[in-house]
């Protein structure tokens, strides 16, 4: 196996694993929006990060984070409402990076590779971001996995309780920052919400329990990377599109297994029920 195609494994199953747990908890919150506005937010990382000769993966989340911080102010502000302030900022940061490329004409960036991922060109450093933010990232979730399901079911009720819910959020909303920063290369700026929330949302049908659903979408994410992976170089496909079609895939399938089960159930009456309506 060439040394390439290993690293685009480990850097998907890396990310695959955060990315679990932190989507369940962005469907949970209903916070899919808010992260749309972080992920377009990252081309104007990219572009600032290239005029000031830094880090992309830095300026990238010095943007995110920034981003951020100003939503949540924002929404805590209530002048407007949150989907409109998501909304604006959203689309500005997406229109200014794309003008701060533009405008100086010595940049050459690769929109393709910033829109969709190059998850085969993961370095060696970029594993190193990956996997240290795995690694910090679910010792963080673990610590607020309590509080952060408390504040889903009733944020005033959790704050009544003792929990610093601002606190919480913030924390919640700079892992998902350091996530979309770190996870881009892998699906894109324009996927990488999908990788959050598509095996997230199929695991939804196949869990009970919040705990049990953050692990089935683990296993979606990573089973969707690797099938993904192959698949693009089995066909000579992009890595990064296949990888959010394989995970549709399973979302379709578990949806159709689900709506015919239900269907059964109702074709199948009791047959008490057969005996008092002859």
């Amino acid at each position: 196996m060439e040394d390439f195609f290993l690293r685009a494994l480990l850097g998907g199953a890396g990310v695959a694993l955060i990315a679990g747990p932190v989507g369940c908890l962005v469907l949970w919150r209903r916070m899919v929006y808010f992260g749309a506005a972080l992920a377009h937010s990252t081309l104007l990382g990219v572009a600032l990060a290239f005029v000031l000769d830094i880090n992309t993966t830095l300026g990238i989340l010095a943007v995110c984070l920034c981003l951020g911080f100003a939503l949540v102010a924002l929404e805590r502000q209530h002048l407007w409402p949150s989907d409109t302030v998501l909304g604006v900022l959203a689309h500005a940061t997406l229109a200014l990076g794309l003008l701060v490329i533009a405008f100086v004409k010595a940049l050459r960036v690769d929109l393709m590779g910033y829109l969709f991922g190059d998850i085969l060109a993961i370095g060696n450093a970029d594993l190193i971001y990956i996997f240290a933010l795995a690694v910090i990232g679910l010792a963080i979730l673990a610590i607020v996995w309590r509080p952060l399901l408390s504040m889903t079911v009733d944020e005033e009720l959790a704050a009544i309780e003792g929990v610093p819910v601002i606190r919480v959020h913030l924390v919640f909303v700079s892992l998902l920052a350091v996530l979309i920063a770190v996870a881009m290369k892998v699906v894109g700026m324009l996927l990488i919400l999908a990788l959050l929330i598509i095996p997230a949302a199929t695991a939804r049908r196949l869990s009970k329990s919040p705990e049990q659903m953050a692990i089935v979408a683990v296993v979606l994410g990573e089973i969707s990377v690797i099938l993904g992976l192959f698949g693009s170089l089995r066909w000579d496909l992009p890595s990064g599109p296949l990888i959010v079609v394989v995970a549709m895939g399973f979302f379709i399938a578990v949806l159709a297994a689900s709506w015919i089960r239900s269907v059964s159930a109702r074709t199948r009456r009791p047959e008490s029920e057969i005996v008092s309506n002859p």
